[in-house]
Order: C-alpha cells, then structure tokens, then sequence
C-alpha cells in the first residue's frame, strides 16, 4: 500500500470565500481532515473550512494543552508544546502510513506564523507533503484599512506583539511600514511601542479581518480587555497622495456612495474618511441601521418541524430580528424578510456562531439565533449563554425564547411515553467522552426512567445505537416499548413503536429520536394504531 499525502491548506484570514479554489477542491477530496483548537474546543480553522467539508471525512481534532495558561508540565511551556506536537503527528502519520490523503487546515497561509509549521517538520521527511499558500492576516487588514501599506521602495516589516517592548519600539522607528501581529494580552505593550516609536497617531487595529466579526479603529482608542488574540495592527507606510482611511476629519457616517458591499465585506471607501467611520459602515452592513439602539441576542425555538408548532412569541421575534443566525437547515425554515440578514452556517461550530451573534448585537443588531425544538435542549441557548460570560459580552441582553421540543413531540404521536420522570440523553459523544454517555445510561436505567434519546446516530456515528440497546439491555427487559420517531413534523413523519430486544440500529439516523420507555410504560393496539403510555402511579403499568 503506497502511503498518504499531506496536505498544509492556508484557509486565508477568515472569509470561507476567500479559500482559493485548489484549497477549497482538496479539502473535499481529503479523507482525513485536521485542525487545531485551544482547550475550549472552538477551532477558527475547521470554522472557516466547514463550507467545503463533506460527510464521510475523518476529522482529527489536534488540542493544544497550554495556550497562555501556566501548566505543571516537566518542561514547562516549551516542553509541553514540543509534547502535544510529537502526539499531532503521530496521529497524522497513523493515517498517512494507512494511505489516507491528509488535509491539515491553517488560517491564514501554512508558513506565516502558523502551526503548520510544526506538523510539517516532523512527516515530510517520511511522506509527500504539499503546501497551498493562503491570503494572509495582513493582506486582509490592508483591504479592511482600505490604504495602501506599502508604495514603490518602502519597507514592510511584519513584528510580533510579543517582542520586549524597548526592542518593538527600535523596530517600529526603523521602518516605513509595520504589520505587528500575535496581540490579545500583548496589546498594552504593543500600544506603549507605537507611542514610543511616535507611530500610535498613524497606526489602525483591525480584529478578525474579512470575518463577519471584523472591526476597524484608530490603534489609540482601542480597549485593552477586547483585544483579541486574532487581531493585528497596521502602520502604513508614508504616501505621496491623501490616505483613503485618515484621521483628520470628524467621524460622520458615510454617504450611500461611500461603501458597497462586496460577499458580505465593505469596499474601500471612496472618500477619505476617518477609521472610526470606517467601523461604523461595516457595523451597518453587518447589523442594520441601528439607529443608536441597543442591539440583543434572542435564542428561539421553531419547534420539532411543522410551522404550527413554532409560538406566536418566536414568529414576532423573527420578525423583528435584524438579522438570522444558525445551522443551515434550520434557517431556511424561517421565511426569508426583505432587509434581513440571514448568516448560515455548519451544525457543528457552536461557539462560533454564539460569538458572531452576540458580535452583531454588540453594535446594534437584534440578533435571532435560531434552533429547532426548544433552544435550551441540546441546542443553542447554553452555547450562547456559554460565551456571553466573557467580558466583551457582558452588557449584550440575551433572551430565550422555548420552543416544542422533539421528545414531546414524537411523545404526542402515540401518546404519553413521557408520561412520568423521565430523562433525555444526547448519545453524541462529540463534546462529551462514550463512557460518559454509558454511565448516564445506566443510571438513568436503573433509576427506571424512560429515557427520551437525543442525536442517537449519523452517518459517522454508527455504533453507539447498538451499545446504547446492551446497556439498558442491562437493566430493561427486551419486551420494553421503544418509539422510533423521525422528522416527526416534517414531510417524512414516520413513528414505530418496537421493543428494546427488536432494537435495529440501521433504522436509526441523525432525525430520528428514540424513547426508551421504564417498568411502568405500557404499549397496546387501537384502531388508531400502538399507543403507549407511562403510568403517573407504580404496579398500574404493564
């Protein structure tokens, strides 16, 4: 067997349409995909990617163990990394000696100041390796900025934030252009050096360029505690003619003629007009004319499928929204409204999409993230909630709107399985380890609970439906009712009330939800068809 290739993909700074067409074409046709993350699990580069991914792929998830935390590690930082880099590629290599074509995503481009890098220097000497250069963090700035860094023989120097101070400082005095990257905690320094070079009154932030994110200021009237780490600063060079972005003039809100929107960015202006304007135009085409009000984050529930199941309450507030936010598949549920943004996005970057709702609130927006059943049950609410703590987020309102959920959805269908306690288990074991989900299980199975089901497979994740039915095989006998609901409220409803012993794991998918019912759940024929019930009172059940 001839072994696999690697693959570095630059993703560019953040935009998915600025993927080049090769990058986008080989991650496709990838059969392994990898990214890296911190602890919290939120990967920017899995994020940008998630357009171009297709089922079937394996995904290796690479977790740094330390970012800018303190760690117990023998080796301290250093040895820690070095570590976590060593396992990466071994991981890599298990799929590159089996002959798995591997796609290891980098923001931006792979050898700019990427941990691509690091993979490339342990396997290339081993297997093919093949890099796609990507658009860089500072060629988006510049773009953002809408002024030319660099002109004719001047010099673009490209630092890091996280030079001593007196040395970015010498730096910055020494050159006619300067990109600093790597900020987030760095930026108090970094603004001492630019003060210091006599460069901080020419100098511009821009934070997660070409991102739906993006913002522009003046480098002096940036926040210290929302810096972050995705953030650089520019100093362009000295130009003969006036700027496009300057300084000079008094921040007054550009004319229509001004910007055009161009795939959801802002073309340079066509006026000179101050950075502060600048991010007071992008705040507009990103959250709507906000008029001076306060934005907010409303969670909503569209229930199970059919649009009888979503409340009057939900329905006026999609109304209302400026602008959408959510998996794909559930917003095109909601009908499109003249003037509102929708923002679609994979069903697995969670986190992402709460921070870029609670972004666009942040400057005015009113934002629905949108789920289907009830937000707060395996969905949205929690993940938005989860970000909203962080400081930035503090003064955004969110509310939570409830919503039909699907285990009483499929419930109705025959009855009331869930007629007592009851429990609901998600058997995903993405964001939580398997022997997690097992010890749930058998808790609740031996607690004598029904057990409404949640993400019980996809078309990844085959075999937990069979080790979930061995489990409670432990403590349910085989003649136990399950009901077997998919797209229940969908234009392809089909509910089936088996038994726990009959259990067949190649009837159940990603939409279909299972409830497992207890000692007391009684199933029985009508004209209507199997009904079943879980009785309010003990020794009443079956």
């Amino acid at each position: 067997m001839s072994t696999g290739k690697l693959w570095g993909i630059g993703l560019g700074p953040g935009d998915p349409e600025l993927v080049t067409v090769k990058a986008a074409r080989l991650i496709a046709e990838a059969d392994v995909v990898a990214f890296h993350s911190a602890r919290h699990g939120r990967s920017i580069s899995r994020g940008i990617a998630a357009p171009y991914l297709r089922e079937g792929q394996i995904e290796e998830h690479l977790v740094y163990p330390v970012t800018t935390e303190t760690t117990d590690h023998p080796g301290g930082y250093q040895g820690a990394i070095d570590e976590f880099y060593e396992q990466a590629a071994a991981r890599l290599a298990t799929h590159l000696a089996a002959g798995r074509t591997v796609a290891l995503l980098a923001a931006g481009d792979p050898l700019f100041y990427s941990s691509y890098m690091h993979m490339h220097r342990r396997l290339a000497d081993r297997f093919e390796a093949e890099i796609v250069p990507g658009i860089t963090s500072v060629s988006a700035a510049s773009a953002a900025l809408g002024t030319p860094l660099v002109e004719g023989e001047q010099v673009l120097t490209v630092l890091p934030g996280t030079m001593p101070v007196d040395q970015l400082t010498e730096r910055l005095r020494n050159t006619e252009a300067a990109a600093i990257m790597k900020l987030g905690r760095t930026y108090p320094g970094v603004r001492q050096a630019l003060s210091d070079s006599g460069r901080l009154a020419d100098a511009y932030y821009v934070e997660r360029a070409s991102s739906t994110r993006e913002r522009v200021l003046a480098a002096a009237d940036v926040d210290d505690a929302d810096v972050p780490y995705f953030a650089i600063t520019l100093v362009p060079g000295p130009t003969p003619t006036t700027p496009i972005v300057t300084r000079s003039q008094p921040a007054t809100a550009l004319d229509s003629r001004s910007v055009a929107p161009v795939g959801g960015g802002l073309a340079a202006p066509t006026t000179s007009a101050p950075a502060e304007t600048v991010t007071a135009a992008r705040a507009e085409l990103a959250g709507g004319d906000t008029g001076g009000r306060q934005g907010e984050v409303v969670v909503v529930g569209l229930g199970p499928g059919d649009t009888a199941w979503t409340t009057p309450e939900v329905t006026a507030a999609l109304a209302e929204a400026t602008d959408l936010v959510g998996y794909t598949t559930y917003i095109n549920r909601v009908p499109e409204r003249p003037g509102q943004r929708r923002h679609a996005s994979d069903n697995k970057v969670e986190s992402e999409r709460a921070a870029m709702a609670l972004d666009l609130a942040k400057r005015g927006a009113r934002v629905a993230v949108v789920s289907s059943g009830d937000p707060g049950v395996f969905a949205m609410a929690a993940a938005v909630l989860e970000v909203s703590a962080e400081p930035q987020f503090k003064d955004v309102p969110v509310r939570v709107l409830p919503g039909l959920t699907a285990a009483n959805a499929v419930a109705s269908r025959v009855g009331a399985p869930l007629g007592h306690d009851y429990a609901m288990i998600s058997l995903s074991d993405r964001l939580k380890p398997w022997d997690t989900v097992v010890q749930r299980l058998s808790a609740v199975a031996a607690a004598d609970m029904a057990i409404a089901i949640y993400n019980p497979a996809s078309s990844q994740r085959r075999w937990q439906v069979g080790a979930m039915r061995d489990v409670l095989l432990a403590h349910r006998p085989p003649e136990t009712p399950v009901v077997l609901g998919r797209d229940v409220g969908g234009p392809t409803e089909s509910v089936r009330v088996i038994t726990l012993g009959e259990l067949d794991p190649d009837e159940v998918d990603m939409r279909t939800l299972l409830i497992i019912g207890a000692s007391t759940t009684t199933a029985f024929d009508t004209a209507e068809g199997t009904r079943v019930f879980t009785a309010r009172r003990y020794g009443t059940g079956g």
